[in-house]
């Protein structure tokens, strides 16, 4: 998979192409992630990229020139294209799952109070992380590319995402590990048993209690 992130701030990507699974995604050639500065595609002598609104208002918004330019340039055939904003739908883990499926990803970060509305038009999709406000698109760019990435094949065991939370509507089960008393506070006798079929039906039914406790509107769905 090959995605492009388009931003005025490829800074802040350093440590998160550079850390952990992501990491060794692109090293094994799983994934290729670009960075570009849209900045650099303004034509504007001082290279702005962003003015103030028309009818006034506060903040700056970011113009359409350099923003068209860059997608034009780095976008192919198999590119979908994302804009990033709080007034996207909410993304979850079956959108995770749809993107992993694609060829090739394009993220728009917006920043500043937002973005002239003729660049919506370039966009195939618009995501929201949450129904919050963020400076701009490029933690929600690394959220999504984080949850996209590791469902490609071969970046984790297949497994280990095929029973996690959201799956199936539901919240994960509660795991432990080593001691199996600590301070007190132990692990349940199911999960030291080996009874397999035993420890089974526990994860279910405290997958089923967690979920109806903290998301009854999953259980709902289920």
């Amino acid at each position: 998979m090959k995605i492009d992130i388009l931003t005025i701030f490829p800074e802040m990507f350093d440590g998160f192409v550079n850390s952990s699974i992501i990491k060794r995604a692109i090293n094994d050639n799983k994934v290729q992630i670009n960075v570009h500065n849209f900045r650099d595609y303004s034509t504007d002598p001082h290279k702005c990229v962003d003015d103030y609104a028309f009818g006034g208002g506060q903040g700056m918004v970011l113009m359409p020139q350099p923003i068209f330019d860059a997608v034009e340039d780095i976008k192919t055939k198999d590119t979908k294209v994302i804009l990033l904003t709080p007034q996207g739908k909410k993304y979850n883990q079956k959108m995770a799952y749809d993107l992993a499926k694609e060829k090739s990803l394009m993220f728009i970060c917006g920043h500043y109070e937002g973005f002239d509305e003729r660049i919506r038009t370039l966009a195939d999709e618009e995501l929201s992380i949450g129904d919050y406000v963020l400076t701009g698109g490029e933690l929600p760019s690394m959220v999504i590319t984080d949850s996209v990435v590791r469902l490609l094949p071969g970046v984790i065991n297949e497994e280990s995402h095929k029973k996690e939370s959201f799956n199936n509507d539901l919240l994960d089960y509660p795991v432990y590990t080593r001691p199996a008393d600590f301070r007190g506070l132990k692990v349940p006798e199911v999960l030291l048993s080996g009874h397999h079929a035993n420890i089974e039906k526990y994860r279910r039914e405290e997958s089923l209690k967690r979920t109806k406790e903290r998301r009854p509107d999953l259980l709902e769905k289920s």
